[in-house]
């Protein structure tokens, strides 16, 4: 169960097309943590009692498992006990929140935890473990250093991400160092997994079902209908997971796509019928041909078919330039990634 190697080829992300053009400047990123800082926005407030100690944790330079380990350590629990919403870079400076399940357990002394590079800055009590994906969001603050190119036309780019939304790709970190995860849904599907990397399994069928969307997303900026409705177009309402097939693209739903009330959608595959139709059907269908064996997979360990928004609003968008830096701030919805928005702006040096 292998696809052509031509065609796992089309799924590199440095391949992608771009969905304004091409990057008008180049630059260099992330010289020190703090030039990609990321916080956390929570969609969930702390009750104050219960089982489960939450905290909320700034880290320089380490990555989120290390720092769940620590805890289990200092609170003399199972790894198991120790959950966090999301994982985030560790060549960053990122504020995260970590729950860890402490029943019939009185307060733990967490100042073990701090260090040069970790600041706990605070604890609180809850009755429920964090889930993945249990975020509103994440608020970005971004440094590119000798920036070079076109400044005007990068002004412009801004503005077109700012009013217009940006592509809502996968970015390269979900499919693994020079795509691994990807070789390894390969094995995956065709049953060449050893005992230690089944235990990744959802890791890989989330980087190989990843893939598929980027594919989708891709012939729908190649055709430049990305960011407009098709006949039997599945459309997701802004800023929920909510979505539904629009029975006639009418001029009403044409003005909601454009007021940016809702978008465009591409499959997140699985079992179950495809829920777009006519043209909208047609062109994911034809952007994944090749791939059938990747959709058949991911059906046969039980993924079920939903949808991801082609676009995506990037909020509080704000930007100042100076001696050859660019910095970036904005907001973005859980589940977008900033390496997405940074793409389409500046093409970064050695990549």
């Amino acid at each position: 169960m292998r696809i052509q190697e031509s065609a796992l080829a089309e799924l590199d992300c440095q391949l992608l097309p771009f969905a304004y053009g091409e990057p008008p400047v180049q630059g260099v990123a992330r010289w020190v943590a703090e030039d990609f800082q990321v916080d956390e926005v929570a969609n969930w407030e702390a009750s104050g009692a219960g089982e489960h100690a939450v905290l909320r944790i700034r880290k320089r330079g380490l990555n989120t498992d290390w720092i769940a380990r620590q805890l289990a350590r200092i609170a003399r629990v199972s790894i198991r006990c120790v959950s966090y919403a999301g994982m985030k870079d560790r060549h960053a400076l990122t504020t995260q929140w970590f729950s860890v399940h402490l029943p019939g357990r009185g307060e733990v002394d967490w100042s073990a935890i701090e260090s040069e590079q970790i600041q706990l800055l605070e604890v609180r009590r809850h009755q429920r473990k964090l889930r993945k994906g249990a975020l509103r969001g994440n608020r970005f603050q971004l440094r590119l250093r000798e920036v070079q190119g076109d400044t005007e036309l990068l002004q412009h780019r801004l503005r077109q991400i700012a009013s217009g939304g940006m592509a809502n790709y996968f970015g390269p970190q979900r499919f693994g160092h020079a795509g691994s995860n990807l070789d390894r849904a390969q094995d995956l599907f065709a049953g060449k997994l050893n005992g230690r990397e089944r235990q990744r399994r959802g890791l890989y069928l989330s980087a190989a079902r990843s893939a598929l969307f980027n594919r989708v997303l891709a012939e729908r900026i190649a055709h430049g209908n990305w960011d407009r409705a098709l006949e039997g177009e599945v459309v997701v309402l802004e800023g929920t997971r909510r979505w539904f097939c629009a029975e006639e693209v009418d001029a009403a739903l044409r003005a909601r796509v454009t007021q940016m009330d809702v978008h465009p959608s591409g499959p997140l595959w699985g079992r179950g019928r495809l829920p777009s139709e006519a043209a909208a059907a047609r062109l994911e269908q034809e952007a994944l041909c090749g791939f059938e064996d990747w959709c058949r997979g991911l059906e046969r360990f039980g993924l079920k078919q939903d949808r991801r928004a082609l676009r995506i609003v990037v909020q509080d968008l704000v930007w100042r330039q100076w001696e050859g830096n660019l910095e970036l701030c904005f907001f973005l919805p859980a589940g977008a990634y900033a390496t997405s928005l940074l793409r389409e702006c500046v093409r970064l040096k050695g990549s």
